[in-house]
């Protein structure tokens, strides 16, 4: 049974995150423009990129350049790619192809650098993953024009994400009245199952499935650590919803044998799953060598239908939910 001592534990974690989130709104706003402006690069103030008279797009005649047949050039070619491609230098930028152990072995290094990766940017993602989805993936396709690669080489998301699935254990812990061993049990499974081996799963279906028949060429391929990268941004929204918030409200309202109880808990999780889907289709529609990347949204229907049938049918679902996550935690019911 919830006490007046729990519902006031809960109400001030739940006060000292709001002022948390709001701090890093501001902070983040603040900084906004500097990361909005494609042309940004550390160390340096937002310009116009020179061009030198030699390699300038504008210099060389029109009959020089067709069209890109996959709609997507490589990095420094605009929308048009030279008849001179074995020149290493296009346009203003150098042309850099690295395999994919170099591109891994190059993450890896940043990993275990600390001062190399770029945390402010990694949570200005995360705050727009949360508001306006759409701009974080303007960064990837910016990415690949300069970086010639559409999956992320900074670990600095990665580490955070890792800390939001701490913090999140932390306030599930205390929900659930579990013991220390009883929360490690609980972390290794949200850290390894739910997100890792979830992820490798979808990512591994859905670039199968893009590559096989949604590419619009056969001269690019959808990146695998892109489809990673597209999931860990999806599960983002998804863990502050059913991780953070659902917790929080879960004895205080969902917890009770009535109709609004059932339908807020069954809504928390509908709308997470929703916001999962969403973002996965964005990411997909990102890439300009897929076409109907609109399938990605049909299972929104099949939610939706879900939704309404589990809330007619009288199934709370955030009540199998904790009893399912406490079993696998402590093995035995709440």
């Amino acid at each position: 049974m919830i006490t007046d001592v729990h519902l006031g534990v809960m109400a001030n974690v739940l006060g000292i995150v709001i002022f948390i989130l709001v701090i890093t709104y501001h902070y983040i706003i603040a900084n906004q423009k500097k990361y909005m402006n494609p042309q940004f690069h550390r160390g340096g103030k937002p310009g116009p990129v020179p061009q030198s008279p030699t390699t300038s797009f504008t210099n060389l005649p029109r009959r020089e350049f067709r069209s890109s047949p996959s709609g997507y050039s490589s990095p420094g070619a605009a929308s048009y790619y030279s008849n001179y491609s074995n020149s290493p230098n296009v346009g203003c930028l150098t042309v850099v192809r690295m395999t994919a152990m170099a591109k891994f072995n190059r993450f890896i290094h940043r990993l275990v650098h600390f001062r190399q990766m770029d945390f402010e940017f990694a949570a200005w993602q995360m705050l727009y993953l949360l508001i306006h989805p759409q701009t974080v993936y303007r960064k990837f396709v910016y990415r690949k024009r300069t970086k010639d690669q559409w999956a992320r080489d900074d670990p600095a998301f990665l580490v955070l994400l890792a800390a939001a699935l701490l913090f999140s254990s932390v306030l599930f812990a205390f929900v659930l009245n579990l013991s220390f061993s009883g929360f490690l049990a609980f972390f290794m499974w949200v850290v390894v199952v739910d997100c890792l081996l979830v992820g490798i799963t979808v990512a591994t279906i859905l670039w199968f499935l893009s590559n096989k028949y949604l590419r619009r060429t056969l001269d690019q391929d959808v990146e695998w650590g892109y489809c990673f990268d597209v999931h860990l941004n999806a599960f983002f929204p998804l863990l502050i919803l059913l991780h953070a918030i659902l917790p929080l409200l879960f004895y205080g309202i969902v917890d009770y044998p009535y109709f609004l109880s059932r339908l807020i808990g069954n809504t928390v999780w509908f709308v997470a799953t929703v916001y999962y889907v969403y973002i996965t289709f964005l990411g997909y529609t990102a890439l300009p060598i897929l076409q109907k990347t609109h399938v990605f949204l049909y299972p929104i229907t099949f939610l939706f239908i879900f939704f309404v049938a589990t809330v007619s049918a009288g199934w709370n679902i955030s009540q199998t939910a904790m009893d399912f996550y406490h079993f696998r935690a402590m093995n035995a019911n709440r």
